[in-house]
Parts: C-alpha cells; structure tokens; sequence
C-alpha cells in the first residue's frame, strides 16, 4: 500500500498497487480523455512570469458534475451550515460557467531562446490534468515524492508539443515548424538546447496500455533546421533515472545521462513483520532545531527505498547513440561539465541518512572527474547537517556554492563560512570565497579572492577584472555588492551598493549577462557615451507612482548611470525580457543593442516586442488573444489609505467591467491578502506593482468573482513591523486588525463596497490571517475563506515564516497569534479547504483537520472541504473546480446574502 499524493496534490487515500485497481484508474482516465478530446486547447505564444499561472489553469469543459472515483474516494466536505454536522459525499462539483469559461481559457506556450537567440522554442502546454493522472502509487521520501514506476519525481508536468520559429533580421517571426517523429500523445519534459544550438534534447513519455507496464522514459533529441526528432537513449537497452538530474550537455554532440544501473532488480519489500523499533536519540544533548518538513524517512525501509530509486549510473551519450559508462553507480544529483568541456563537476549523496531533515541535508561529496570518468580530486565530503540553525543566514559547515568559474575554461570557485554556518556567532570575515583550477587541485593552495562580512550571496563574473560579489544580512535586512579584480590582489574591493533589502525605491537593477566563446555566461558590457566600459542594468523603476522598469549604463568606476530605455508611463507597463543582441564574435555596444520587450495594458495581455538601437525600432513579435475577452473592460486601480499608527499601505481594487457605481452602488467584496513583516516602517509603505499592469486570472484566483459581480480587493498590503530591536510578531494581532481596519474602511469610503458584505480569504498564510480577523475583527467581515493554512502554531515550534524564535522563547506570541487556541471567538461562517495531502512545511492537512474540530466544538458555522490527491496547491481540474464550487457557494450564502442569514 502506498500513500498518492504530490507536489501537484493528491492526497489521503490508501491506494492499493494491485492490478485490478490500477487497471480500473486507467481504464477511467482513458474513458475521461477520450470524451475530450474534441475540445483540444489551441495555444498562443508565451507569456510573462506573472502570466504564468495560467499554465495550471487551462482545461477541457464540463457540463455536468463529474465524480471521478468511488465514492469512498470523492471530495470529502465536513460541515455543521446545516446544522448537523453531515459529511456530504455528493462527489466533485462545478462552478458557475462563467467561472469555468476562464478557467478553461486556452493556455499559452512556454518560451525557451536558443543560445544564439536566433530562434525560438513554442513548448505547447496541455490543460489541467484530470484527477485521475493522480491516482498512482507515490513513495515520499527524505522530502521528495517519487514516482515508482517512472522512476521520476511524481505529478511531472509536461509539454504535449514543440514548435520551432527563427527569428528573422526585421525581427519577425518565421513560420513555425513543429518536432515530428514523436510518437502519439508523447509527454515531453526536460527541454534543452545544445551548446552549439542545433539539437534540441527533451525527455518523452507516451501513455500506458490499458493492461501494459509503466511506459519508462527515454531521451530524444531533435535537429532544429529540420525538426525531426529521434530516440537517442532509452528502453529497453537502458532505463533513465530522473529522480535528481536527467541529463546535461557536455559538449555539441555529447550528452551525460542518469540511467538506472543494470543491477537494479526489484524494490525492496517491506518486511511482514517489524525487526525492531525505530529510535532516535540525542545522548549527546546536541541543540537540534528543524522546521516541520513533510515526506521524511521514517525508518530502515524507507532508507533501502531512498537507495533504490536514487541509485544512478552515468553514461556518455554522443548524438550518433554511441553510450560509455563512467564512474560507479552512486546517488549523483548532479553532473556540469567545464567550459572548455574536459571536466565534469559531479555531486552525490551517500550514508548515513536523517529522519529529521529532508535529502539536500544527507551526507554530501563533491568532486572533479575528467570527461571520461576519470577521477581527479574530491572538492569534499560534507557530513550530515541536521543542526543548522533555523535562523536566517545560517547555512551549512564546509565547502558551499562549488561552481565552474563563467569566465576561465576549468576553473572552480566556492564558499567556506569562517562562522560554522551559524548567524549568532560573531565573525569577521563571515565567508570567505575561493577559486582554483581543475587541474592543480589539491596541488596548490585556493586562491582567496573574496571576504565577506555579512552572509555571501552569489556572484556574478566579467573577465579577470571584474567581478561581483553579493552579500545580505536578513535580521537587518541589508545587501551589499561589491566590485572586485578576481585576478588582481592589488585592486582593493569596492562597494557599488548598499541598501535595504526593503527599500524597493533603492534597487539600482539587476546586471544583465551576455554569452561567451565558451557558452557561459557574464557580465555584459558596453561603452556608454563618453566611451567607458559600463555594465548594463535591467531594473524595475519602484517609485511612488508604480514600477517603470528601465535600462541603465552604468559606470562602475563614477557610479555615473546612463539611461538608455524606460517604460511607458502613462498606459502601459514595459519590462525588458531578454538581451538578444548576443553573437560572441561582436562588441556589444549600444548601437548593435536589441532587447525582447513585453508590453502589457490593464486590457491588453502582454505581448513581446524587439526594440533595437540605434534607431530605436520596435517590431512586435506576438499577437496574444485576449484570454477572458468578458472581462476586457474590467476596472482596477491602485488606491492608497492609511493605517491609524499612519503606515501607508496599498491594495489593488477590481471593480466588474459593466459596474457604474451610480447604478449599481456599492457591490459584495472579496478581499484576498497575505501578510508580510518589515523592520521599517517607511519601507513597508513604497508602492510595489504597476497600475498598469494586467490582470492574470490564475485557476483559483479571486478575481475569478469579478464575473459573478463582486468587486475585489486583492493584496490588500498587511505590514507587520518590527524595527530596531522589537520583534514583528510580539504585535501581529493589532497590526493586522489595523491594517484589515483601514482597507474596509477606505473601501466603504469610496462606496464601492456593501459593508455587510464584505468577505475576506486567503492561501496558505493568508488562511492563517483570515482566521485571526474573523477571530480578532468580526465586525468588518461577514465570512470568510481559508485554503492550505495552518492555525495552531504549537504545531510549528520552530519557527514559521520570518519568525525565527522558537515556542520556549515566545509562548507568548505563538499563543496569541494561533486561531486554534482562540476557536471559542471564532463566530463568522468560515470555509476550511485543504489538500489532503500538503507537503509543505508547516501547513500539514492535519492543521485545517483540528482547527474545523475545534470550531465544530464550540458551535461555529464552518466547513472542512478535503481535496483527494492534493497537496499544498491544487492542480486537478476536478479539485479546482469543486474549490471553486465551495468558495462560490460560500460567498452567495453569506456574503451576497449576508443580511437574510
């Protein structure tokens, strides 16, 4: 027996691995894909990261309830709004169809650009997965959940198509070939081009036979002028592993590859009876503290699993299939090959493990083969790492962040902290960054090239003169970058930026990076007008008035900036996706610059435009549709209110496209937030987004209600402020309710909201702030809406979102800010919705289980609604929809009808 569940969500039934089970699922997700068929999504070119949710979000219509399993497997809804306390079985529902119009919307590609820039991936997206797809035996282990039969990481998303377009010199788009060859309803992951280009490599799947085996994985590659794809590596011969890494390219024509190593055999069984008890001790009396992960080891078993399916050997795959073994089956998470391609840097894992910390803790050794598997030099070996601090900033004892140096062809460099990893103790230099060649290690000494005295954060590399270094420190939330000469000790490091971390305002921008001769990446520099080799800054343009991203020369040696492009101001909202002026054989200057620009309305999607210097010519690339043309004409606005302790704060107000407030007067209100802490109160205040961004409706989004004619209030700003030495949770409670106070008081100002019917909702921490406002301030809320949250801090002794004190040094606090232990108060109709399967740290279904106990025991009008297969978000069309079908129910019954209740 094996308990399904995933990343994408399944969760709590005991899902037998027998054949005449298995059978039955798959003979009803054929059943269910076949009557589908006729209604394929057609798709569009890619979109923005923000647009992104729309990935999850697409699927095939319905017109009737669906109740996908048995009954003993159906949504499980547990209520007492009818007065009895029934457990309503009645199996998967569907919302109105104007919810499930846009959630049905056809989805949008995925974008990938080839190395060279010159031509373009459309990775077609399928629509979101029946419930069914879900319905297969899943391991969780050391924090992973793993699918056995695929030998995979479980509830893999996958692409159904690729499209290949070029880019032409105008900067339009080519007519677009398709990858052919594939096999019928191929499942493609894992995408990516070659060094060189040419090939594109991709992992592919095809759908099981009714009664046949798991079909495994295997490696395709493609030619990219013409499109055909072919097998490169697979079953029979050779089983692929993708628990860790699938593969990675070492050169043009040579891929490494994780195989399942030939003496696999069968997974180990458990034994009948127990061999002995399982224990932990600490005899030791070591200070362990651990966040509450999910999906740990348990016992010997599970251990002997871990082995099982992580266990990989390597083998080098050249494009004309020829395939040699290298090195010794082993847990390889993962394998990068140098710049100049004769190395391979090479990470595994091995004994003992942990049953209190996830596989990223597990014993860790590094080293450096050659490209035929011959063994170099091991970098380390780091031991178990149970007893990192849960404080921000610690980290891991020994060698961290190895990494092949962008701009040498076999050069190493990593980080080594000077304070145990540990954030309490007082160091200087915190960590210091090294470097080496390959090929003297272990016969020299590491070169220091880098000390800091806050907590390192990556670096960025130019050439031998230049660098940057990062450096934060969260308790005081301050960064640092810093200009060094990598090759140079007599160029004393220097201090571009010093800022906030909070300070959006602040933020100078992110340097962009250009390709090298050897298919790395670094810095990008050109010469601004005086002539002076600057570096070139994408930043976001945070001001009081809304994000204007721009494009800044930047003078690392004056501080002097240059600005070359800025986004439109006044209707729409620009932001530069991609530096494509990229050929390594060219300077880059601003007269050969060309930049891919999205460009975005609150009622047109974005669409992406090539802008090119000097003559600053604009070509659009994309024509987007509309995805929920019935909400075109939508209203939103960026409204700006005070708290009484006189924080500024923000929300983002929605209003239906045929709303005219004279008509209509004020509307039911949907209010959608998630708190967030600061250490300073000004900060907390900066306006953060743009009034002219659009609105990308995801498959549980609040604004969905703006088609059922709510108005909504959605990320309402909730600062919870602790500055200097105060700690922000020791007055979480009054700030919320302050916060929650002066958005529904702003709101009813403006009379766009009925206040009688003013809800309020929110994912995950946000469920945990709903809870307390309705516990807190029932007076400004009429009910409320709670998805994937946790509500008795107990539970997380150790610390949950920025805090870092534990229960034993705050009782106080965790007390306080817990809705469990104040369910007696709890007197507003609230909706409990959770993944039955939640693997995500601190929010365990069991939260949502005892809480709906606890309220149910004091006669609280509330509903627990658990989502079969799901985890901490929902994926399942079937899960979303009845979701969806529960918040809508809960909004008509007691917020649209508030005053008949």
């Amino acid at each position: 027996m094996y308990v399904a569940s995933s990343k994408l969500g399944y969760s709590g039934c005991l899902l037998s691995t027998c054949s005449s089970y298995r059978k039955w699922v798959y003979q009803f997700a054929a059943t269910q894909q076949q009557q589908h068929k006729s209604l394929k999504s057609s798709w569009v070119v890619g979109v923005p990261r923000r647009f992104s949710s729309l990935e999850s979000s697409r699927a095939t219509l319905c017109s009737e309830p669906t109740q996908l399993f048995p009954r003993r497997w159906s949504v499980v809804a547990l209520s007492d709004d009818k007065g009895n306390g029934s457990v309503d079985t009645n199996g998967y529902q569907l919302p109105p169809e104007e919810i499930r119009e846009i959630v049905d919307a056809p989805s949008t590609p995925a974008l990938s650009f080839s190395p060279k820039r010159d031509e373009i991936l459309f990775l077609q997206r399928r629509s979101l997965p029946p419930v069914a797809d879900f319905a297969k035996p899943e391991l969780k282990l050391a924090g992973m959940r793993i699918d056995p039969d695929y030998n995979a990481r479980s509830r893999m998303s996958f692409y159904t198509g690729i499209n290949i377009h070029k880019f032409l010199d105008e900067g339009m788009l080519g007519p677009g070939r398709s990858v052919s060859g594939l096999p019928e309803g191929a499942k493609i992951n894992f995408v990516s081009w070659s060094p060189d280009a040419q090939h594109i490599a991709f992992s592919v799947r095809v759908p099981e036979e009714e009664d046949g085996p798991p079909s495994l994985l295997s490696l395709w590659v493609a030619d990219v002028k013409t499109g055909q794809a072919r097998k490169l590596i697979g079953p029979p011969q050779v089983c692929l592993n993708t628990i860790f890494r699938l593969y990675s390219w070492v050169d043009d024509k040579t891929i490494v590859v994780s195989t399942i190593p030939a003496s696999h055999g069968s997974p180990p069984k458990k034994p009948l009876s127990p061999a002995c008890p399982n224990i932990q001790s600490n005899e030791q009396k070591l200070v362990v503290q651990n966040r509450t992960y999910q999906d740990l080891l348990k016992d010997k078993h599970d251990e002997d699993l871990f082995d099982f399916y992580t266990t990989t050997q390597l083998v080098l795959v050249t494009l004309d299939g020829t395939v040699r073994h290298i090195g010794s089956p082993a847990i390889y998470t993962s394998v990068d090959a140098s710049p100049d391609c004769n190395f391979l840097l090479v990470d595994s894992l091995h004994r003992p493990y942990s049953f209190n910390v996830p596989w990223g803790r597990f014993p860790k050794k590094i080293e450096v083969w050659r490209r035929n598997g011959e063994f170099v030099k091991e970098i380390c070996d780091l031991p178990l790492a149970e007893n990192i601090s849960i404080a921000s900033n610690s980290t891991r004892k020994g060698r961290r962040g190895v990494n092949w140096r962008p701009d040498k062809p076999a050069s190493l460099y990593w980080v080594e902290a000077q304070d145990g990893g540990d954030p309490k103790v007082d160091a200087s230099p915190r960590d210091i960054v090294y470097t080496e060649l390959a090929e003297t290690l272990g016969n020299t000494e590491p070169q220091i090239i880098a000390k800091t005295d806050l907590r390192y954060g990556g670096m960025l590399w130019g050439d031998e003169s230049l660098a940057l270094v990062y450096e934060s420190w969260h308790k005081t939330r301050r960064t640092r970058t810093w200009i060094i000469a990598p090759e140079d000790s007599n160029v004393e490091p220097r201090i571009l930026f010093d800022r906030s971390t909070e300070d959006v305002y602040s933020d100078p921008g992110n340097p962009m990076l250009r390709r090298t001769v050897l298919g790395t990446y670094v810095l990008a520099q050109l010469k601004n007008s005086d002539g002076k080799s600057c570096l070139l800054l994408n930043g976001s343009g945070a001001s009081p008035d809304g994000y204007v991203p721009f494009i800044d020369l930047f003078d690392t040696e004056t501080g002097k900036k240059e600005r070359i492009w800025e986004s439109d101001k006044e209707k729409y909202f620009e932001n530069v996706a991609a530096l494509m002026s990229d050929k390594v054989d060219t300077d880059l200057s601003v007269g050969n610059l060309k930049l891919l620009i999205s460009k975005e309305s609150q009622i047109d999607p974005p669409q992406y435009y090539l802008r090119t210097w000097p003559e600053q010519r604009v070509t659009q690339v994309t024509n987007f549709p509309h995805p929920y043309p019935q909400l075109r004409n939508l209203k939103k606005e960026i409204i700006k209110y005070k708290r009484n302790d006189g924080v500024q704060l923000m929300a983002t107000l929605y209003l239906p496209p045929s709303y005219d407030p004279s008509r209509d007067g004020p509307l039911p209100m949907l209010m959608w937030a998630y708190p967030r802490e600061f250490k300073n109160k000004d900060n907390a205040g900066q306006m953060r987004g743009s009034p002219n961004t659009f609105a990308g409706i995801g498959s549980t989004s609040a604004l969905l209600w703006l088609s059922r004619g709510f108005a909504i209030l959605d990320g309402p700003t909730m600062p919870i402020i602790g500055e200097g030495d105060e700690e922000a949770n020791d007055r979480y409670v009054e700030q919320l309710i302050a916060s929650a106070q002066a958005a529904v008081d702003e709101v009813i100002r403006r009379g766009v909201a009925d206040p009688k019917k003013i809800a309020v909702g929110g994912h995950s921490y946000g469920a945990f702030m709903t809870a307390n406002l309705l516990i807190h301030a029932p007076h400004l809320f009429c009910c409320g809406i709670s998805r994937s949250g946790a509500y008795n801090r107990t539970l997380t002794p150790f610390g949950f979102q920025s805090e870092e004190r534990t229960i034993w040094e705050a009782q106080k606090t965790y007390i306080e800010m817990s809705p469990f232990m104040l369910a007696n108060k709890l007197k507003k109709p609230i909706l409990l919705i959770h993944g039955e399967e939640d693997n995500n740290a601190g929010t365990v279904t069991m939260q949502s289980e005892r809480f709906y106990a606890a309220l149910k025991g004091n006669g609280t009008l509330c509903r627990l609604v658990l989502l079969p297969l799901e985890s901490h978000g929902y994926s399942g069309r079937e899960s979303v929809m009845h979701c969806l079908w529960e918040m809508d129910r809960w909004l008509q019954k007691y917020c649209v009808n508030a005053s008949e209740e």
